[in-house]
C-alpha cells in the first residue's frame, strides 16, 4: 500500500478556485462513493474546508493512484484539469505522513495553532468509516496525527496566546480582570471584530451585556442574540458608569467618547477599573482617555502589536512541534515496516513449522516406541533449533532498512515462500 495526498489550500489556491471544488454536504457522500470505485484507490479519506480541499488515499501504485484522484477531482467538479494542476501539490509516502501530521496539528494552517482543522479532520475520518472506505493502514495514519495533535498541544504552547483582534481583546480583559463573570459589558456598535469580541466574553463568563447603536432595530437584535439589553445611542454615556468593560466600533468620523466625558464617569464610578477597546478606524474615542487613571484603553494598533508578539511565540513553538512530528514520523514508518513483513514473516514462520513437523513425525516413527517426557525435549530442541535458525531474518524484514522490498524478496525465494497477496483488497 502507497500513501498519497493530493490536494489545495489557501498557499495555492485563490478562493475563486477552492470554492469550485469544494466537497460540501451532500457532495461529500457522492464523492466517497465514486472514489471508493475506482480501481486504483483503495482506501481514501477526504477533507473539505474553507481553506483546503485534501484527498488522503492508499493506492496500488503511486502514478497511477494520483492520476485517478486527478481525473476524479476534475470530472467530479467538471473543472479543467489544467486549471487544477497550477493549484494542486501531491505528497507521497513519507512527506505525505508528515503532511497529513502538520495539518492535525494546525501546523500548515492560515492561522497557526487553530483548533478548528483537528475537528474538522476527526469528522472527515468519522465520514470515512461511516463510508468504509478506509482499512487498516488509514485508520491507524488518521489516528496517529490525532495522537500527534494532541501530544503537540500538550508539550507545546503553539495554541496559548491569542493570534486575533477579537481573541487579543478578551485575553487582555482576563488580565485586568481576575473574574469576567462579574463584570458587566458594553458592545457600542456592531462592527464585525466587535462584534466577535463580544462572543468571545459572553464565552468567557461575562453575564451582564450592553448594546448601544445609532440604528436602534439592530441594537434590539444583537441584545437579544447575546441575552442583553439595548441601550438608545444618545444615553450610552449614562450607562457607562455601571460598565466594566467597553468595545468600540462605530463609523463615526470623530470621537463619540471625550476625555472630559471620561473623567466624570469615573468620578460616578468611583474610580472603579474600565477596559476600553476601541476597534474603530478612524478612532471613536479619544486616545486621551488613556491618562484617565484606572482607564486601560487600547486601539486597532495595539492589538495588532499584541497579535503580532504572540504570532512570534507561536512561531517559536511550531519549531519544537515540527521536531514532535519528525519523531512521530519515525514511529509511524517502523510500523508501516512490520505491516509490509507480517505477510513474510508469517509464511517464514509457517513454513519452518510445517518442516519441524514433518522431519519430527519422521525420526519419531523410526525411533518406536517412547516416553512421553522424551518426546517433548525432542519437540522442544526442534522448535528451539528453528526458531533461531529464522530469527535473524525475521528480526531484518522488522527493521527500517532501505533495501526493504530487496530483502523481502530475497527471503520469499531463499524459502520458496507463497505470499498471498489480498493487502491492497478494498476494505
Amino acid at each position: 500500500m502507497n500513501i498519497i495526498v493530493v490536494g489545495l489550500n489557501h498557499k495555492t489556491a485563490p478562493i475563486e478556485v477552492r470554492e469550485k471544488v469544494a466537497f460540501d454536504g451532500p457532495k461529500l457522500d457522492e464523492a466517497i462513493h465514486v472514489l471508493k470505485d475506482s480501481s486504483e484507490v483503495k482506501e481514501n479519506i477526504i477533507l473539505s474546508t474553507c481553506n483546503r480541499v485534501e484527498i488522503y488515499a492508499g493506492v496500488s501504485e503511486t502514478d497511477a493512484g494520483t492520476e485517478s484522484i486527478k481525473c476524479f477531482i476534475s470530472d467530479f467538479h467538471n473543472v479543467p484539469k489544467d486549471l487544477l494542476d497550477k493549484s494542486l501539490y501531491i505528497h507521497r509516502e513519507k512527506e505525505a505522513i508528515r503532511h497529513m501530521f502538520r495539518v492535525a496539528s494546525s501546523l500548515d494552517s492560515m492561522v497557526l495553532g487553530e483548533p478548528q482543522i483537528l475537528g474538522q479532520l476527526k469528522d472527515s475520518f468519522d465520514t470515512a468509516l461511516k463510508n468504509k472506505t478506509t482499512g487498516v493502514f488509514l485508520n491507524k495514519l488518521m489516528r496517529k496525527s490525532v495522537s500527534v495533535a494532541k501530544r503537540i498541544r500538550t508539550e507545546t504552547k503553539i495554541a496559548e496566546s491569542a493570534v486575533s483582534i477579537s481573541f487579543a481583546a478578551v485575553e487582555l480583559a482576563k488580565k485586568i480582570f481576575d473574574d469576567l463573570s462579574t463584570k458587566s459589558f458594553m458592545l457600542i456598535g456592531a462592527g464585525e471584530m466587535a462584534e466577535l469580541a463580544a462572543r468571545h466574553l459572553i464565552n468567557s463568563g461575562v453575564k451582564d451585556v450592553y448594546v448601544t447603536n445609532r440604528t436602534a432595530a439592530r441594537a434590539e437584535e444583537l441584545a437579544d442574540e447575546f441575552h442583553g439589553k439595548a441601550i438608545p445611542f444618545e444615553n450610552f454615556t449614562q450607562e457607562l458608569k455601571h460598565t466594566d468593560i467597553v468595545i468600540c466600533s462605530t463609523g463615526a468620523p470623530h470621537y463619540i467618547l471625550e476625555k472630559s466625558q471620561m473623567q466624570k464617569i469615573m468620578k460616578e464610578r468611583k474610580q472603579r477599573s474600565m477596559f476600553i477597546i476601541d476597534i474603530s478606524v478612524p478612532r471613536n474615542i479619544d486616545p486621551a482617555i488613556n491618562d484617565v487613571d484606572n482607564v486601560y484603553l487600547y486601539d486597532v494598533d495595539n492589538l495588532q502589536g499584541i497579535v503580532e508578539t504572540n504570532m512570534g511565540e507561536r512561531e517559536k513553538e511550531a519549531e519544537k512541534a515540527e521536531k514532535i512530528v519528525d519523531e512521530e514520523i519515525g514511529s509511524f514508518l517502523k510500523w508501516t515496516a512490520s505491516l509490509t513483513a507480517t505477510p513474510t514473516i508469517v509464511a517464514l514462520r509457517s513454513r519452518a513449522e510445517v518442516i519441524r513437523q514433518e522431519e519430527l513425525e519422521k525420526t519419531l516413527k523410526k525411533m518406536g516406541p517412547m516416553e512421553e517426557v522424551k518426546i517433548r525435549s525432542i519437540e522442544q530442541l526442534t522448535a528451539s533449533i528453528v526458531n533461531k535458525l529464522i530469527h535473524p531474518p525475521t528480526a531484518a524484514l522488522k527493521s527500517e532498512e532501505d533495501n526493504k522490498e530487496q530483502m523481502l524478496d530475497i527471503v520469499r525465494k531463499l524459502f520458496n515462500l507463497e505470499i498471498e497477496s489480498d493487502n491492497n483488497d478494498k476494505t
